[in-house]
């Protein structure tokens, strides 16, 4: 029988993966898993000698607090119940990544790669088992290449900070993103990315043309020849961090005007706003692709008689000047009665300050602001709609909403047009499969001010109630959600590393639908040991 021998490399892999777990078992017994970790990072290779542990913070650490909350968007997810990480790791180079990585493994805990924390259900910096956070804040450069119109994004790099480099080199090129400037590259695209220039463009994942991602295993594929179409694929609207650590995505510029037009109407029942949400429903998906129109549906105090009402905005973007848009609505929408004065023209860089509800005169270099000091507690998730709901369901559902909002701007919900470009690309053209067919999107929104477990439990309560009685107007069979606004009431699997094809089926069809199957196989090709997993990760299908 012939006999057969490792390669060198293999070989070698093999000797330095068995010297680590020797150093790391010969640790004192006394010392703690934050320090266990900690003298791990140490025995990895390093940068010019450099320790790896000074890009860590562990819990006694003075500032381990304040590195863990500049990254925490929900304070759900901040009280003294909720579980911390055993370290935060703030790498600078691949080189702590990868030694992150190497100790997860060796002392079993799982990892939570965070770029700009936003995710709806804390998964980023949150676990029920024993995790260590990889903080991507510091891998945020940005490198513009104006001849071909392309960008190379670090994953932690902010939307604000890229609208705000994009707008340094031209004044008539763009990305097509979300409107919140705080949220990190590497979530938003690879879970889609959609904002005002989608019925134009599509969404940010139809315009990501490369990308770099490290491995469990801690190799880094340079672009998606090195880590294959079919990953390439998946990292693009199926979470990037179910197959491993994003570093960064190179995506393509598309043209703007020099000059947009916003505005912001706001009508309430009294007002017509049943008839005027009711003419939206046929126009705003069909109107000229060039004109994106979003609305926010909000429970008010009557300012003469008692009660509430509602008031919904009409918020709009066009890539164009007024008079132009001004003969688009008169010829498709003559009712919401736009004029001239409700018009404000802008460079697009400015209307990015609009859309993110900053002040009027605010400076664009608030765009690059990354870190938020007045976040609170809040619960958000997700619908699309597929049929025209009529007058009669809108009032029903104004009522409704009136009904669960005990005090003002509790329930509340923006409806997003889909069509134009979305309507042109395949379902299975990316992960993303809420294409053709959808009229809106919804987000359900639930916001509180203060602290407690009762006080979380009512409200959780009511946006559960709310979100249930909405279920008549949404798509079904999958009742379709959007995978960046998580949702852990639709399923999760606990602990992740317990995740099977069947078990997370329920999320994975109301995400995915019909990708989802593919997207299992290509993690179980990828990431075989599940290392990048979490409550609603895709798992492998053994």
């Amino acid at each position: 029988m012939k006999m057969k021998f490792w390669s060198r490399p293999t070989f070698l892999i093999i000797i330095i993966y068995l010297i680590t777990i020797q150093r790391v078992n010969s640790s004192p017994p006394s010392l703690s898993v934050p320090e266990h970790f900690l003298r791990c990072l140490d025995t990895q290779p390093s940068d010019h000698g450099s320790p790896n542990s000074i890009t860590a913070v562990i819990p006694t650490n003075s500032s381990f607090s304040t590195n863990l909350m500049n990254g925490v968007r929900n304070l759900r997810f901040a009280s003294a119940s909720t579980r911390k990480p055993e370290a935060i790791v703030a790498a600078v180079t691949e080189t702590h990544i990868r030694a992150t990585i190497s100790c997860c493994k060796l002392l079993n805990l799982e990892l939570r790669i965070r770029s700009g924390g936003h995710d709806y259900e804390g998964f980023s910096y949150t676990s029920p088992v024993p995790f260590v956070i990889l903080d991507m804040y510091n891998f945020n450069k940005i490198d513009i290449n104006m001849k071909d119109e392309t960008v190379w994004i670090q994953s932690g790099a902010s939307l604000g900070q890229l609208y705000y480099n994009i707008a340094s080199k031209s004044k008539v090129h763009a990305f097509p993103a979300g409107v919140c400037p705080k949220v990190g590259a590497g979530g938003h695209f690879s879970g889609g990315g959609f904002g005002n220039l989608m019925r134009k463009y599509g969404l940010s994942i139809d315009h990501i043309i490369d990308a770099q991602i490290m491995d469990a295993n801690g190799k880094v594929y340079r672009n998606r020849q090195a880590m294959g179409e079919d990953v390439f694929w998946a990292i693009r609207g199926g979470g990037g961090g179910s197959y491993g650590v994003i570093l960064a995505w190179k995506i393509k510029l598309v043209r703007v005007p020099e000059k947009v037009t916003v505005f912001k109407l706001e009508r309430t029942v009294r007002e017509g706003a049943v008839d005027l949400v009711h003419k939206w429903q046929e126009v705003a998906p069909v109107i000229d692709r060039d004109l994106f129109i979003r609305l926010e549906i909000k429970p008010i105090n009557r300012k003469i008689s008692k009660g509430k009402t509602i008031k919904v905005s009409f918020i709009g973007m066009f890539l164009g000047l007024p008079e132009r848009l001004l003969n688009i609505t008169k010829e498709s929408f003559p009712e919401l009665h736009l004029t001239k004065s409700d018009c404000m023209v802008k460079k697009w860089i400015d209307s990015t300050v609009f859309w993110a509800n900053y002040p009027e005169k605010a400076p664009i270099e608030i765009l690059n602001k990354r870190v938020s000091t007045n976040e609170y507690y809040w619960k958000r998730t997700s619908d699309f709609v597929q049929t025209p709901i009529s007058k009669q369901g809108l009032a029903k559902i104004f009522q409704t909403m009136i009904d669960h909002s005990p005090l003002p701007r509790r329930v509340w919900m923006q409806w997003n047009a889909w069509g134009g470009k979305m309507g042109e690309i395949a379902s299975d053209a990316t992960p993303f499969v809420h294409r053709g067919g959808n009229i809106f999107m919804i987000e359900h929104f639930m916001n509180w001010y203060r602290p407690g477990d009762e006080l979380e439990e009512k409200f959780l309560a009511i946006a559960r109630s709310f979100k249930e009685a909405m279920a008549p107007f949404v798509s079904k069979n999958p009742r379709e959600a959007f995978f960046n606004y998580r949702d852990v009431d639709i399923g999760i699997t606990t602990p992740g590393y317990n995740a099977t094809y069947e078990g997370a089926k329920v999320y994975g069809d109301s995400y995915f639908k019909g990708n989802y199957l593919r997207l299992v196989k290509i993690k179980a090709r990828f990431d075989r040991t599940n290392f990048f997993r979490s409550q609603q990760g895709i798992p492998v299908l053994a």
